[in-house]
């Protein structure tokens, strides 16, 4: 239903897949954010417009998307009813960094049955089927991609190196996360001008420095809601200041408030 989100989102117990995450969403619009985590998305209902890499690319209901971990990404509905969505997030380990180059070019593959197969797995997945089917169908499935992505048209762009200055943000960001850290100090660390900083980071990362500590905050307090603590517990432990910060800004990133994400299939 336009201007409303329905959230189901649970973290299974098969090794590398880190949540599973059911949505149908009305208005909502995505801001532009990166995971730490290959994102694999079918659309069940209605389409979705999305910028990878400032390239536009749109996800259909016959399609298979995969976005590479470290990316910065938006999503839309592109009719007005809105749209509904099935997503695995992956261990960036399943399927290699040294894939994300070619994912980026080719985020969208027309493959009947590799969709199919991730369908079934989310039925695996919803209905508490044995873990050994779930493992199988996972491993089918990301053996299906990379092959998708190793022999894919046109030449295999190797993952962009982490830029100079911007890619040493990011990693001093990563490492101090829950905690923030000063324009001042990281500019003093860096040996650069905060200006220049802020800059460099924008124009590579895609996002300012601020818009990525926030998304990466809030894949923390993902997996800490998913683990089971309270809104309240999950925020102090992501670096929000207090729960209605985390609401504030999980609800703009993904339609709903802490209390109504982890939620596993009934």
């Amino acid at each position: 239903m336009v201007g409303q989100a329905d959230v189901t989102a649970w973290r299974p117990t098969v090794p590398g897949l880190r949540e599973v995450f059911h949505a149908r969403f009305g208005d909502h619009a995505y801001p532009r954010h990166t995971h730490d985590a290959w994102t694999l998305l079918i659309v069940d209902e209605g389409a979705v417009r999305y910028d990878l890499d400032r390239h536009e690319h749109g996800a259909l209901g016959t399609m298979v998307t995969l976005l590479p971990p470290d990316v910065a990404h938006d999503g839309r509905s592109v009719r007005p009813r809105g749209f509904r969505k099935r997503v695995l997030y992956l261990d960036r380990e399943l399927i290699g960094d040294e894939l994300i180059g070619r994912a980026v070019d080719h985020p969208d593959h027309a493959d009947p049955m590799l969709r199919d197969r991730i369908d079934l797995l989310h039925t695996t997945l919803a209905t508490r089927g044995e873990p050994l089917e779930a493992e199988s169908r996972l491993a089918l499935i990301v053996d299906r991609l990379q092959g998708r992505l190793v022999l894919g048209s046109g030449p295999n762009r190797p993952p962009a190196p982490r830029p100079g200055l911007a890619g040493t943000l990011r990693d001093l960001l990563d490492a101090r996360l829950p905690d923030d850290i000063g324009l001042a100090e990281a500019a003093a660390r860096l040996h650069a001008h905060p200006v220049h900083l802020v800059r460099a980071f924008t124009r590579e990362i895609g996002m300012p420095p601020h818009r990525y500590l926030i998304g990466r905050r809030i894949d923390l307090a993902r997996g800490y809601l998913l683990a089971g603590h309270g809104p309240a517990e999950a925020a102090a432990l992501s670096g929000f200041y207090d729960q209605s910060h985390l609401a504030r800004h999980l609800r703009r990133m993904i339609g709903v408030p802490p209390r109504r994400y982890a939620r596993g299939p009934a």
